[in-house]
């Protein structure tokens, strides 16, 4: 398939929407500095739903919905713009090479993009032999023009596969939302598409967190970004796998690792998996003889107050742990994990609080040298971490093992078979994305995007094919 993806996507009408009511003159929603340095980044989630709701030939019944739904979201119907500079700062630049903070979305219902594209395949076969390449097609891939005020920051691809599949396909700016915000995004419009109230509502202020940061945790993270600004990745042709192993599974596995790591989670067991398995792959990194590991958790509930689920912008905890990559090439899974676990245990609400507030803080020197946006996902291996979707006693009385990602349903009771999550513009070493599964319980799907020559050794990698995972986007296999 991959071969032929440029004819397998074909883009067929092309549309803005606006929200219902207007947000009314002068509102602006402000982007914390934290937002600012997602700048590079983009986000992309494809939702796969084995019908297609959607009897009408055109987009009006979407169209209403998602216009309501805009309402209640006016940082994504608007535009961003410049804002006033502080003393002693440049409101130059454009871009991504904009020489300080001085980003806001002005709420002036400019509207979203909307594309509506035909598949030429079903939507099983598409999830046998399509590639992460080909699923870029589902999406809008584009950077920040150097001039945004035309440019809409969010995008909705509506893709109808050959025999009644549909995947909803939403891009945007990273500065605007992180994952989480995303996804909540699309479910929120399911809702109102169903005639439901929407119930995670949008929250766009963050409250004053009732613990100060302590300096040492400040000094360690406006380090660990200040390296990361100054690191310099080459840039490779990446390529995606989509791993998805089954809730038996991982309880035969956790059941062996709990000897050595009682409180083992399935994330810890999947990143310690794969991080032993992709430095195997990677020669240069043991050469080096040392590997960092970026771990990107979310936030919300880390601090105090917490975050409600629904705050709309970047919530996410970076922190790095670094070890002897002939060390971890030798370890046996279950140290792995214990070393995963651990440093997971230790990120404690300060860390996470200083995290929020790093890039908020007076400038200074540290500061000043991660100003610029920079790599967030990069260079180093970055984990990205999905468990916090899953909500205890979940909505509407579903179980604890259900995950918000598929209660995004625009027909009640169809779920989506499958959601995909990409990140725009990563370098470096790579990206691995751990979520939920559609089945529940200890099921998870992880999304690995290395670069190119390494993605066949990892589907081909033994220790891999003895949890026996379905291989969805297998690139033609």
């Amino acid at each position: 398939m991959a071969e032929n993806k440029k004819s397998l996507v074909k883009v067929h009408s092309k549309l803005t929407v606006v929200s219902s009511r207007p947000t009314g003159p002068g509102k602006t929603h402000p982007l914390s500095k934290l937002d600012h340095a997602m700048a590079l980044h983009t986000i992309h989630i494809v939702f796969y739903y084995p019908t297609n709701p959607f009897l009408e030939a055109d987009l009006a019944t979407l169209r209403v919905s998602l216009s309501e739904l805009l309402c209640s979201y006016p940082p994504v119907t608007g535009r961003l713009t410049r804002r006033p500079a502080k003393d002693g700062q440049s409101g130059g630049g454009g871009g991504n090479n904009s020489s300080s903070c001085c980003w806001m979305v002005k709420c002036n219902d400019a509207g979203v993009r909307m594309l509506r594209a035909k598949v030429g395949t079903t939507l099983d076969e598409w999830l046998r032999f399509a590639s992460g390449s080909d699923e870029r097609d589902l999406t809008v891939w584009e950077d920040m023009p150097d001039d945004p005020s035309i440019w809409s920051p969010f995008c909705i691809q509506i893709n109808d596969f050959e025999g009644g599949g549909l995947a909803i396909g939403l891009s945007c700016s990273h500065m605007h939302a992180d994952q989480t915000s995303a996804t909540l995004l699309v479910k929120s419009w399911t809702e109102l598409q169903r005639g439901e109230p929407i119930s995670q509502p949008p929250v766009f202020r963050r409250p004053t967190p009732d613990s100060t940061p302590s300096p040492e945790n400040h000094t360690m993270l406006s380090q660990f970004y200040a390296n990361k600004s100054k690191a310099r990745a080459s840039s490779r042709k990446m390529e995606s796998a989509t791993f998805r192993f089954s809730d038996s599974k991982m309880k035969q596995c956790l059941s062996k690792i709990r000897v050595k790591c009682p409180n083992a989670t399935p994330f810890d067991a999947l990143l310690a998996l794969f991080w032993t398995r992709v430095v195997k792959l990677n020669p240069r990194v043991e050469q080096n003889h040392t590997h960092n590991l970026s771990v990107c958790i979310d936030s919300r509930k880390l601090i105090h107050p917490p975050l409600p689920i629904g705050y709309f912008g970047n919530a996410l905890h970076f922190s790095r742990l670094s070890l002897d990559s002939e060390k971890l090439a030798s370890f046996g899974l279950e140290h792995a994990v214990e070393i995963v676990h651990n440093h997971l245990a230790r990120i404690k609400e300060a860390e996470s609080c200083s995290v929020l507030d790093c890039f908020e803080w007076e400038k200074g020197e540290e500061v000043e040298a991660y100003e610029q946006p920079f790599m967030m996902y990069g260079p180093e291996l970055t984990c990205i971490s999905l468990e916090h979707m899953i909500i205890p006693g979940g909505p509407k009385g579903s179980t604890a093992s259900e995950s918000l990602i598929y209660e995004a349903m625009f027909r009640k009771d169809e779920k989506p078979v499958h959601v995909s999550y990409h990140v725009g513009n990563v370098e470096g070493e790579g990206l691995i994305t751990i979520m939920p599964s559609l089945e529940g319980g200890l099921g998870r799907t992880v999304t690995v995007t290395l670069p190119e020559d390494q993605i066949a050794k990892l589907r081909d990698d033994q220790a891999l094919l003895d949890m026996y995972p379905t291989m969805l986007m297998n690139g033609g296999r």
